[in-house]
């Protein structure tokens, strides 16, 4: 009777409350079928009414594809081939952290410290279970280690919200949208884009409502297919033209709320001085900027026009065209515009700045697990100083490369004028030769290092390089809490629904298991349960909103009920005296006086429109005449969720290709061709579409790089024609990259 009890148990269906941890842009509410121990099924949000659902993705709720995929690694593998070729062997946990720890030891004993390399971003996103934190505390204890600065998604956006702003919380609640009359969307698409779980949802009720929208891209987007009033395309590269060239047009039609940039704002007339040609000479006229950005001079005056006079809008920038060799101008720009409207700190409105977060659920942990100490090796280096100064949010050091130039570090050395000599990686949590500029030059970087480590879920690209690899374990296999960005408000809690498959581990319990063969003998060892729970007690944000603990755990999710939308710097518009600003003026800086110190021709105090390389008006395009651009996929965070089946069928991974470029080329839909530059080749199947403008090409980004015994990349990851670059302000440029396109498959270098 007992064993039929248990079977019985056993064969009920149990619901078990969690949310994503992906590095996109919303947590997932999620409801996992369970019984006998597997997922059989994956539910979203039912726990909310129609207006406060957070609505799960395509992604999430194939996420157990993703966790049953026959290619997921279940035990540790030695490399037997050579790097790169993909060969490996089956061998035991000790047998992988002893020699782990053997190589750890010699590193550090012949090299220093310096020369243990952990590249930290992207990836999975807890408060406990987070990789990065696990080998943070573990390398710190060991004796420090090296790393590297630079968000690739946001830097550009970051510099340019705290040059102007001194905060990179800009964004309004989603629901504010609803107060909008006018939402122009400059470069951002939230159907691919997850600006939020909720962001779609409450751009189409505004625009149910009667809100007009206006999209700006290159591309002809999912979203501009189901709100957009108007599509203006513009060529990549070029957004501030016609940015200064619209607040030209304000300026001269008296449009401009010059009110509001008196009292809120410095540095608006040297602006001015640079938009009406006092400056140079050239007056930066909607006929100028028509020259440069292919948008009609007269389009540019009609949009000047109606953002100007249209009270509240938004005008919603995004990061995409910021990770670019223009940078953060493209978002200082937009701040100036909204500054210049009145738009900043009102309702219905947007502060831009391209990051959209809100300080309400937007967490940040760490202190509770890392080390007393700060990693030694940066600590005791003699050029701890900071890089940028207080323009910059986090403090930068001389000790770190961008993360953009990682590889370069690793190939190149100290006899290439970078701080370190590095011989051992620690990869987890990201898939960076995939992700980064120039994936085949990335790749010779890892070949030549002496030893490899990579924690996956899958033998990625970056794994194909390591010298052991270590199978992790997913989002359904933990309990941890997590944060959604940028909008919120609401906090996630993850549940643990299965147990672990194989033999993975966490990434925590990887980090512990070492510490002991490391001889590591003060490494705490942490309780999970009793863990999240100190969060929850330690954290101000959570435990002002969070007040039953046991309800926020069953449910998977606390929302937050505001009384009101949240608005960027509604305090600092209402009530300057007492909230102003955190910049040195306590004012929003269209002029930064500390941009002008650093006095780089190329990092201008005021936003301008600069020509860079690789656009284009590069004199290369004459070899290479498209501009490439690798936008978000609808069907996978990043690199993530490559191998899952039904989401490729979702959306075939293709080259967008206008009908202008794709007949001269003889190129119809369905054809295999060959994109490529000086940095490599890769093939992947045309689509010819009118929804991309001639002259731009568009591959999204994360498919993987799978090079074949020529060198071609069969897997079109576009990173193998992108630039291991970065621009003036941080930003790596990988939508700043031209190529050629054709049938025929071009001379292999």
């Amino acid at each position: 009777m007992e064993n039929q009890k248990e079977q019985q148990e056993a064969n009920e269906i149990k619901f078990i409350r969690t949310t994503s941890a992906f590095d996109c842009g919303g947590r997932c509410p999620i409801k996992f079928h369970v019984k006998n121990g597997k997922i059989i099924r994956v539910e979203g949000d039912d726990l909310a009414d129609e207006e406060n659902q957070l609505r799960t993705c395509l992604k999430c709720r194939a996420l157990r594809k993703e966790i049953y995929h026959p290619e997921r690694l279940k035990y540790p593998l030695k490399r037997v081939g050579l790097k790169g070729e993909g060969k490996f062997k089956r061998i035991s946990w000790d047998e992988a952290l002893v020699e782990i720890a053997e190589k750890l030891k010699y590193t550090k004993e012949k090299y220093g410290n310096e020369a243990i390399f952990l590249p930290m971003g992207g990836g999975y996103i807890g408060a406990y279970h987070h990789p990065i934190l696990a080998m943070i505390r573990l390398f710190t204890h060991f004796g420090g280690f090296s790393t590297h600065h630079g968000n690739v998604s946001s830097e550009g956006a970051v510099w340019a919200t705290m040059t102007q702003y001194a905060s990179p919380f800009v964004g309004h609640s989603r629901e504010d949208m609803l107060n909008s009359k006018l939402i122009i969307l400059w470069g951002w698409n939230p159907a691919r884009m997850n600006s939020g779980t909720d962001a779609l949802y409450y751009l189409i009720k505004a625009h149910e409502k009667g809100a007009k929208v206006i999209s700006i891209n290159p591309k002809y987007s999912d979203t501009d297919v189901v709100v957009a009033d108007k599509w203006i395309p513009i060529v990549p590269g070029t957004d501030v033209t016609m940015m200064v060239a619209m607040a030209n047009v304000m300026i001269k039609e008296n449009l401009h709320d010059q009110l509001f940039l008196d009292k809120y704002t410095v540095g608006f007339e040297k602006f001015k001085e640079y938009v009406m040609g006092e400056e140079d000479d050239v007056e930066k006229t909607p006929e100028w900027a028509e020259k440069i950005c292919n948008v009609l001079a007269e389009t540019i005056r009609e949009l000047a026009r109606e953002y100007a006079t249209t009270k509240p809008a938004a005008l919603m920038d995004c990061q995409g065209p910021a990770r670019s060799a223009m940078g953060g101008q493209y978002n200082r720009a937009a701040m100036t515009l909204s500054a210049m409207t009145g738009n900043v700190g009102r309702k219905g409105g947007a502060a831009c700045g391209g990051l959209m977060g809100i300080p309400i659920a937007h967490m940040f942990f760490g202190p509770f697990i890392l080390p007393p100490s700060r990693n030694p090796v940066e600590e005791n280096h003699p050029d701890r100083i900071s890089v940028r100064g207080s323009v910059n949010l986090k403090h930068r050091l001389r000790t770190r490369v961008h993360t953009n130039k990682m590889f370069d570090q690793i190939l190149e050395g100290k006899e290439g004028g970078y701080p370190y000599d590095i011989k051992f990686g620690w990869f987890c949590g990201n898939n960076f030769l995939n992700q980064l500029g120039n994936t085949n030059h990335n790749a010779e970087a890892l070949k030549k290092l002496e030893y490899m480590v990579s924690v996956e879920k899958f033998m990625t690209p970056t794994a194909r390089y390591a010298d052991i690899v270590l199978p992790t374990t997913s989002m359904a296999e933990r309990s941890d809490l997590t944060r959604p960005w940028p909008s919120g408000p609401y906090f996630g809690y993850m549940n643990k629904a299965i147990e672990l498959v194989g033999e993975c581990k966490h990434d925590i319990t990887i980090a512990e298991e070492l510490a002991v063969r490391l001889g590591i003998e003060d490494f705490k060892h942490y309780d999970e349960t009793r863990q999240l729970k100190r969060f929850w007690r330690g954290t101000k944000d959570i435990k002002e909103h969070v007040t039953d603990y046991d309800k926020y755990k069953e449910d998977g999710i606390w929302r937050v009920k505001l009384d009101e939308p949240y608005v960027a710097f509604k305090k600092q518009i209402e009530d300057p005296e007492n909230n102003p600003f955190k910049t040195p003026s306590g004012k929003i800086e269209i002029f930064s006086q500390r941009v002008a110190d650093i006095n780089d021709p190329n990092l201008p105090p005021i936003p301008k429109y600069l020509s860079t390389w690789e656009d284009r008006f590069d004199s290369l395009i004459e070899k290479y005449p498209l501009q490439m651009l690798s936008p978000h996929p609808k069907n996978r965070v990043h690199s993530e969720l490559y191998h899952v089946e039904w989401l490729k069928e979702v959306d075939h991974h293709r080259c967008w290709i206008n009908s202008i470029d794709a007949e001269p080329r003889d190129i119809k839909t369905g054809d295999l061709i060959y994109v490529y530059n000086d940095r490599g080749i890769l093939s992947i199947e045309a689509w010819v579409t009118e929804r991309i403008i001639p002259g731009v090409i568009v591959i999204h980004e994360g498919a993987w790089y799978t090079p074949d015994e020529e060198g071609i990349d069969r897997g079109g990851c576009p990173n193998t024609l992108t630039k291991n670059a970065y621009a003036p302000d941080g930003a790596c440029c990988l939508k700043t990259c031209l190529v050629q396109v054709s049938k025929d498959k071009p001379e292999v270098k």
